[in-house]
């Protein structure tokens, strides 16, 4: 296992070594540049810009250049620990992420805790009681939740509750604690509104997490190991949770490979519908102004998280169930 896990720690230089330089190429991908749409914007408005000043914005951004010279600029100051500078916020981006980055992760952490803390109970009920009401009541809720987009229930909830009750239920605090510096009344304004995010984000996660922990659930619930630990009068409940359950949640825990990156940004357009100052709309307006420096970092940093998510997942997995070997060799 020692010997497994150094090996995937090798491996992951290399591993994003080649994710920036497909980050880089994505980013680069869309015609234009920062510049041309900086220069839109501008005419948009009603102001023209001559050909003299656009040369000389990129000449300021390094955007002159040939594509392999910005990344050997761009890898090189990373690799110094400076992230660069965001072209449409004009601040460091180092600064720009740090800001949304606690946010973002208290955030990830509640909805991960909420959608695995709901959807394994209900994988478990739906399995040990197979074709009863709760059964095929937690089915039709499953289905809602993978079918329905979950931007579109945040629209719905939004227009219900201004609607009815006069609320709005966007952002992460009330408006007299937006630019108000921590304190306890602002820590408990976060609590009392992260809980609708939470619930909205964990939809799609709690429904399809359910649906794989019933079908492999019953399907362990059918091997011969449970007649013969019935048979030895062992009683059903520790049975279940014992064995088949701690063998369903194999599928689970190998999914933490692309939740960990989730948990990071949030969903983008949730998170832009619902105002929230997370990760993901910084990396919507990114791409949109092709400001691809911050949307490189941002892209990179997601990869990086992923292989870590990996990484964790055949840990867990190994840890969790005995018949899963690593290689030693």
């Amino acid at each position: 296992m020692l010997q497994y896990i150094i090996k995937r720690l090798l491996l992951l230089p290399f591993l994003l070594f080649i994710f920036s330089v497909i980050a880089f190429a994505l980013i680069q991908a869309p015609p234009g540049d920062f510049v041309t749409s900086y220069i839109a914007e501008l005419a948009a408005g009603g102001s023209a810009v001559e050909q003299a000043q656009i040369d000389a914005l990129r000449e300021q951004y390094g955007l002159d250049q040939p594509m392999t010279v910005q990344y050997v600029k761009w890898i090189t100051r990373i690799l110094q620990g400076d992230l660069g500078v965001s072209l449409d916020w004009k601040k460091p981006n180092a600064e720009l992420i740090g800001e949304r980055l606690a946010l973002t992760l208290l955030l990830g952490l509640f909805t991960f805790i909420f959608t695995w803390a709901v959807a394994i109970p209900i994988g478990i009920y739906s399995a040990t009681h197979q074709y009863s009401a709760l059964d095929y009541f937690f089915t039709i809720f499953n289905y809602f939740g993978i079918a329905t987009p979950t931007f579109m229930t945040a629209l719905v909830v939004m227009w219900l509750a201004f609607k009815y009750f006069g609320v709005s239920v966007t952002g992460l605090f009330s408006p007299e604690y937006i630019d108000a510096p921590w304190s306890w009344a602002k820590f408990m304004d976060l609590l009392s509104h992260i809980w609708f995010p939470m619930v909205i984000l964990g939809l799609d996660g709690t429904a399809r997490l359910a649906r794989v922990m019933r079908a492999n659930l019953l399907d362990e619930l059918k091997k011969p190991y449970m007649e013969m630990a019935r048979a030895k009068g062992m009683s059903e409940w520790r049975l279940v949770m014992k064995y088949p359950v701690r063998l369903a949640l194999n599928p689970l825990i190998s999914t933490i490979g692309w939740y960990l990156p989730l948990l990071f940004s949030g969903s983008v357009i949730v998170a832009t519908v619902l105002n929230l100052p997370t990760i993901g709309p910084l990396l919507l307006r990114a791409l949109i102004t092709q400001d691809m420096f911050l949307a490189g970092i941002i892209i990179l940093i997601y990869c990086g998280l992923a292989i870590i998510g990996t990484l964790i997942s055949d840990i867990l997995l190994a840890w969790i169930d005995p018949r899963i070997r690593m290689e030693e060799s």
